[in-house]
């Protein structure tokens, strides 16, 4: 997975709008204008930070060397991703998608019916 490939994953999902607005380094994906994945186009290994669950948080924490706890981020909720290649594609855009998911999950019911109506 590149940092192109990330992006275009992330936009293809419903409702998701892209800004950068800490600057032209950090890409932010938010959906219903809640954040859900994040990542530096400095870096020169492309890393990224997810939403999760405190319990799968720590869990992958502690099975994967290459994910870290959310970096300037909320440690209980968030991780930074590491794509150092030790982890398969298909992993990382399922980590993406509960991400999301979680996201979708925390918004009111208004905002998930509005969310259900967008073509």
């Amino acid at each position: 997975m590149n940092s192109e490939e990330l992006r275009e994953y992330c936009i293809s999902k419903k409702g998701v709008v892209e800004s950068m607005p800490f600057g032209p380094d950090v890409l932010l994906f938010k959906v219903m204008g809640k954040v859900f994945l994040l990542f530096s186009l400095d870096n020169s290994t492309l890393q990224f930070n997810v939403k999760c669950t405190p319990e799968k948080a720590i869990e992958l924490r502690e099975q994967y060397p290459c994910v870290l706890p959310g970096y300037h981020m909320n440690k209980k909720h968030w991780n930074t991703i590491i794509v150092d290649g030790t982890i398969n594609s298909k992993l990382l855009y399922e980590w993406i998608t509960d991400s999301y998911n979680l996201v979708i999950k925390g918004l009111t019911k208004a905002q998930q019916k509005a969310l259900s109506e967008i073509n």
